[in-house]
């Protein structure tokens, strides 16, 4: 079987604040807003929902094909996604523009403020998606190219494909219209709840006439887990897995949703499946970036056990 995840590749400028956003910005004169936060460190790490969701699938031992467009500086990146053993076909690259960059200011609260070129990712992947098996394959539409992410929830349905819709940082420049035509008809929608009260909004419906459309909604709720409701009544709230320390949240959402696809390819349901999400996000957040986390077949099942109990047998060992 193959997993296809669609979405950005980028590079990541991760920078802290030592202090609290909300102590610097007065609210009454956010009709002038000019701020400015002196930071006390900065990263540059590689980064991308694409490319940070394979990531933690290649810890779990998948090789999902990344659809994606790269730009002239990506040589580095490609290389580190082959020494993971992940396929590059369905990568675009071009030589006349800089691969994507997000700038991330973190404070000591977990907050965060991001600023974005997108560089490459404003081009459209051109990936054929040969061999495509409808039986066996698994999309996930996360937050890229918008063309694509206009344009593969109706090439999935067409090719009778399972996917999820993750919209996330791209909700801004969707129209309502295009939020419910991904949703219609996909397995799941994945948001934070802040994303799924923004799509209510752009879209005019509710979340229960939103799981008339799609057969799950996987709510993450940071440091409180995710909720998993689906279309035939089922809501359950999803703990989280406690990491050993918090570091860096950056990164906790996407290797989340490679938790979550690991599981539904294993054959898991939505709720088991997210189970292996809430395990997968633990590691991301004890790292600085989206792809510095590390760990063994045997940590990730002890950290499983130690919150969900036995280990799902479907897994490996």
């Amino acid at each position: 079987m193959a997993i296809y995840i669609s979405g950005s590749l980028a590079f990541d400028r991760i920078m802290t604040f030592p202090g609290n956003f909300q102590d610097h910005i007065l609210m009454d004169k956010l009709h002038m807003l000019n701020v400015s936060f002196m930071v006390d460190g900065m990263d540059e790490r590689r980064g991308g929902c694409a490319g940070n969701i394979a990531y933690s699938l290649a810890l779990l031992g998948e090789k999902p094909v990344i659809v994606a467009a790269a730009g002239r500086d990506f040589v580095a990146y490609a290389e580190a996604l082959s020494k993971l053993g992940l396929p590059l076909d369905g990568i675009r690259r071009d030589a006349d523009v800089f691969t994507a960059l997000c700038y991330i200011t973190t404070d000591m609260n977990s907050n965060q403020i991001t600023g974005f070129y997108p560089g490459a990712m404003s081009l459209p992947a051109d990936y054929k998606f040969p061999g495509l098996d409808p039986d066996r394959d698994l999309a996930i539409v996360s937050p890229g190219n918008v063309e694509d992410m206009r344009r593969l929830p109706a090439f999935y349905r067409e090719k009778g494909v399972p996917y999820i819709y993750d919209p996330g940082q791209q909700l801004p420049v969707l129209s309502g219209r295009d939020l419910l035509a991904a949703v219609e008809g996909s397995l799941a929608c994945i948001t934070n709840d802040y994303e799924l009260n923004m799509i209510c909004k752009a879209t005019g419906k509710t979340e229960d006439e939103l799981l008339g459309r799609t057969l799950w909604l996987v709510t993450t709720l940071g440091a409180e887990g995710a909720l998993v409701r689906g279309a035939d009544g089922t809501e359950l709230r999803i703990p989280p897995v406690p990491p050993q320390r918090v570091v860096d949240p950056t990164g906790a959402g996407d290797a989340h949703r490679a938790g979550l696809l690991l599981g539904l390819a294993r054959g898991l349901s939505m709720p088991d499946a997210a189970r292996l999400g809430s395990v997968s996000a633990s590691f991301a957040l004890e790292k600085m970036g989206t792809q510095e986390h590390n760990f063994t077949p045997a940590q990730f099942r002890e950290r499983y056990e130690s919150v969900f109990g036995p280990f799902p047998q479907s897994l490996p060992a």
